[in-house]
């Protein structure tokens, strides 16, 4: 039997810090939510809650979620072998009951939980844990499973030794993935539902998992419905209680428009919604609500330029980008206290982040460095260069409701000192087409997760490399020996050389930090975001209005 690191065992409650945690429709007709009625165990029954969300899910499939309304769906449904408490980035017992890592964490043993089942009735064993993770590595694929795939980074198969035991494999060091085994993406589901093909897995009847509610209706752009398991009985150790949840119905209902979400919140419609913006805040506390954020973790909103077409091709221009944007202004301007502007190419919650010096608002010095290389300013003030004017276009969608109005008052910033972006609003659908086929000059989002391991996966040659970069060999160097590195303060060290790395060499250009900003009514209770800044609605409930 190899050597293991301390058995961390439920019945002690001892906790693990990973290594991460260490460094530190339109308008729609509400009346279809009419069921939900906000009544309570307390009268007739458990309650419905009713949630606005602000764009649509892009799949029911926990493994294949990526934007934060589609892990709001899909999260509820499913459970995964670890938690990471959010208050204190613990890796904490979920399906998983204890478990052992090998000294150079290659080989992670968990020892699973007695009496779960799905909800088709089956048990959860050894072999889920293997079936689960070895769709997202070979089935899924990073083309439909970008978060999991790269969170298996170098898996080579699960061993089952016996049906409670899970032995997961890598063919080297992979320092992250004990906290990657508690996201959604690596969430556990039935044998039924890896049968089926990625795209028959986005359909909420073949998901089957083991969460405390399960899809009773899923329609792709227009609603989704779950219900609560009356016989679930194996929360996280980070929930509040334990049991089957407090709600007994969660009904989402796909609502664009700001100011519809918002009046359909004050007039008691809905009981929560996504992107409460400061405009929407006097009319929620005015009918007696309230705002609850929680700043996410990760990769923070940014332009991710595409090096090798065009004019961001050339590094001084990615630079200049770079100290071009008032990040202040865009907060101040268009979102309010409950953001910050970045200032690195990882957000302030994420274990590890460092402030990078030279993401700050320089205009003078954008103006330099555009002279310095070359960019002559032109008789309708953009530049150009050898004839061809200092022009490119950012794909983005409205995945974020703020994320037209900040690329806009970035538009005015950057033609300040010359430079033309031109913004291009897709769908989710074609979004996903064209950066997957690099068909585009730059394109905006953020990603959110609790580890620094997220710039790996944004900007590794191996991994996404949305910047079509060729090597840059510190940066490539540095951004695999954080996933081999076992001690977190060598892991710290290098995780901030990535994040100044990617910044020096113009791969991401910084705007704002994401927050979750909720609107709740206030007969809402217990709204829970978990480490990553997603919404749990385990322990939530609706009183008696």
């Amino acid at each position: 039997m190899p050597a293991f690191a301390a058995v961390r065992t439920r019945a002690d409650r001892n906790r693990v810090f990973p290594a991460a945690a260490l460094l530190a429709a339109a308008a729609i007709t509400l009346t279809s939510c009419s069921s939900g009625s906000g009544t309570t165990a307390d009268d007739a029954g458990p309650a419905t809650l009713r949630y606005g969300l602000s764009g649509a899910p892009t799949c029911a499939d926990p493994a294949q979620s990526a934007s934060n309304q589609t892990i709001y769906v899909a999260r509820q449904v499913v459970d995964s072998l670890t938690d990471q408490d959010p208050e204190t980035g613990e890796i904490v017992p979920w399906l998983a009951q204890s478990w052992e890592i090998n000294p150079d964490a290659t080989e992670f043993t968990f020892h699973l939980r007695d009496g779960v089942t799905f909800s088709d009735g089956t048990a959860l064993t050894g072999e889920s844990v293997k079936s689960s993770f070895d769709s997202v590595a070979n089935t899924l694929t990073s083309a439909k499973a970008q978060l999991g795939a790269s969170y298996l980074s170098g898996y080579v198969g699960t061993d089952v030794p016996d049906p409670s035991t899970a032995i997961v494999r890598f063919s080297a060091p992979n320092s992250q993935f004990l906290q990657a085994s508690s996201t959604a993406q690596l969430g556990i589901v039935a044998a039924s539902t890896t049968a089926l093909s990625p795209e028959e897995r986005c359909a909420g009847d073949a998901v089957v998992a083991s969460g405390p509610f399960t899809y009773e209706d899923y329609r792709q752009d227009s609603s989704a419905t779950l219900v609560r398991r009356d016989d679930y009985d194996w929360a996280s150790e980070a929930a509040l209680h334990q049991g089957a949840a407090h709600l007994g119905r969660i009904e989402f209902s796909i609502i664009p428009e700001s100011g519809v979400r918002t009046g359909s919140l004050a007039s008691g419609q809905l009981d929560l919604i996504s992107d409460a913006l400061p405009q929407d805040a006097p009319q929620i506390e005015g009918s007696g609500g309230r705002i609850e954020t929680a700043g996410n973790p990760g990769i923070p909103f940014g332009i991710q330029p595409n090096v090798s077409r065009g004019v961001l091709a050339d590094g001084a221009v990615r630079q200049a980008l770079i100290a071009a944007i008032d990040r202040q202004e865009l907060v101040d301007t268009v979102l309010g206290p409950q953001f910050r502007p970045a200032d690195s190419s990882l957000a302030s919650a994420t274990p590890g982040h460092v402030p990078v010096d030279t993401v700050t608002f320089d205009q003078a010095r954008a103006r330099t460095i555009l002279d310095d290389a070359g960019w002559q300013e032109g008789a309708d003030g953009i530049r150009t260069k050898d004839g061809q004017p200092l022009s490119f276009t950012v794909l983005v969608t409205s995945v974020f409701a703020g994320n037209q109005a900040i690329l806009e008052l970035v538009q005015q910033q950057l033609r300040a000192v010359g430079i033309d972006l031109q913004i291009d609003l897709i769908s989710n659908a074609e979004y996903t087409t064209r950066s997957n086929d690099g068909d585009y000059d730059a394109i905006y989002y953020n990603s959110s997760r609790a580890d620094g391991d997220i710039l790996r996966t944004a900007f590794a040659l191996d991994q996404r490399n949305l910047n079509h970069r060729g090597p840059i060999p510190d940066l490539d160097e540095v951004l695999a020996e954080q996933l081999t590195t076992i001690d977190p303060t060598q892991r710290a060290e290098l995780i901030a050389r990535a994040q100044q790395l990617v910044i020096d060499n113009g791969l991401w250009i910084p705007t704002v930090e994401l927050s979750q900003v909720i609107g709740a009514a206030p007969t809402v209770e217990n709204v829970r975001f978990d480490a990553s800044a997603r919404l749990l609605f385990f322990d939530t409930d609706v009183a008696g209005r």
